[in-house]
């Protein structure tokens, strides 16, 4: 299944686009936005494989969008305009859909998505099973170190850096809060915020949207709230 969003100054293309993806089996929507700025802050929360997103609007355009993401998911680009399509494929986006759309051409365009998620997928599998260990090795500053999983607290993703809090010092690396996401074992680490991914058997406590780690309060956003709380529910 591929977790989507649309984003479209106009209600009617918005409608469309709504309208198209629930027609496509491997779409699960969720979310649609009139403006950049309210989409921006929904997949900072909750993230998406996969954006359908208009160019020109105003305030912020969709390129200008796409190019403030540090880690962008798939994009399909759907616009009027194509003299863009230059800039989508400079961008590396998935397809460049020009309106009105027909749906045979946007069900074209999804199909390809979904074979770039396969295929990345299949990129990241031999470095996930190297998280299968009790440990593994962060590379920091000049030098690669050893971090029993048993020790990591939870971990920090900062402005350009990801922070590992152990009992001892932090470990500050290049590695991006994501990698750890979809390498950790599930079963271990959960993501409670998009800059917070805590250890199961190091929490202290739960209190209304907060997480106890070692006298730290970190905090359990909107988006992973519900998540959360169902792997705790079946732990209890």
């Amino acid at each position: 299944m591929i977790k989507c969003i649309a984003v479209d100054d106009e209600p009617l293309a918005l409608e469309i686009l709504e309208d198209y993806i629930r027609k496509v089996p491997f779409l699960q929507l969720a979310g649609k936005f009139e403006n950049a700025a309210n989409a921006l802050r929904f997949i900072q929360e909750e993230p998406v494989d996969l954006v359908f997103l208009d160019i020109k609007m105003p305030d912020i355009t969709g390129i200008q969008f796409l190019k403030s993401l540090k880690y962008p998911p798939m994009v399909i680009f759907t616009t009027a305009y194509g003299e863009y399509a230059l800039d989508g494929f400079n961008l590396d986006v998935v397809d460049y859909l020009l309106k009105p759309v027909p749906f045979e051409r946007f069900l074209k365009a999804t199909a390809k998505a979904r074979e770039v998620l396969s295929a990345n997928q299949q990129k990241t599998a031999p470095l996930e099973a190297a998280f299968t260990n009790d440990y593994i090795f962060i590379k920091t500053e000049y030098k690669i170190i050893k971090i029993n999983l048993e020790d990591i607290l939870f971990i920090e993703a900062l402005k350009d850096y990801t922070k590992i809090y152990t009992p001892n010092l932090p470990v500050l690396t290049l590695r991006s809060l994501k990698s750890f996401e979809t390498r950790l074992p599930a079963d271990k680490f959960i993501r409670v915020h998009r800059s917070y991914l805590v250890s199961l058997n190091k929490i202290n406590s739960v209190e209304k949207n907060t997480v106890m780690i070692a006298n730290q309060s970190i905090p359990i956003s909107d988006g992973y709230r519900d998540r959360f709380y169902d792997l705790i529910n079946r732990n209890s």
